[in-house]
């Protein structure tokens, strides 16, 4: 919008992704709790290139805002990725967000050991294909951008069995 230099960038991100992994048929099924979403943690923004470092303020109002009116927290609480089989260096899976789920080609690196695999890549989506109107104020003279990018970095270990 028209006050946009007024604005800045922001990184979401979460370190508690929970649910199962199965290498062996290209299959996982991960969920992430809307409300563990962590906003400008300055390890991430740093990673992302981002010089800037918005105030505590703007970090609590910018999660508030992304929790109650944009991701509805409390209607929504998790996002869902369901990964279904791996072709040509490619997840491919279905995301669920804000109750919409759609199917998605997620080039990925793949990295499969023994006891372990580590799954990495980025893709983007936008907020409108999954029912979700970019948050704006002043009448859309500042806006959220309807595209958002997303990374992953997933590491996961094979269970021993004790017996």
């Amino acid at each position: 919008g028209r006050l946009a230099k007024l604005g800045h960038d922001h990184v979401v991100s979460s370190r508690e992704p929970r649910g199962f992994v199965d290498a062996d048929n290209g299959r996982c099924d991960l969920y992430v709790a809307v409300e563990s979403l962590a906003v400008d943690d300055p390890a991430q923004r740093a990673a992302a290139g981002f010089d800037s470092t918005p105030s505590a303020s703007d970090i609590a109002g910018t999660r508030s805002n992304m929790l109650e009116k944009v991701l509805e927290a409390d209607r929504f609480p998790f996002v869902v990725l369901r990964v279904r089989g791996i072709e040509q260096g490619a997840l491919q899976a279905e995301l669920s967000v804000h109750g919409v789920t759609r199917p998605l080609r997620i080039p990925a690196k793949i990295d499969a050991g023994a006891e372990r695999i580590e799954v990495s890549g980025s893709f983007a989506i936008n907020q409108s294909d999954f029912g979700i109107e970019p948050f704006s104020v002043f009448g859309g003279a500042l806006a959220v951008q309807d595209r958002v990018d997303l990374s992953f970095a997933i590491r996961a270990a094979g269970i021993t069995d004790a017996n």
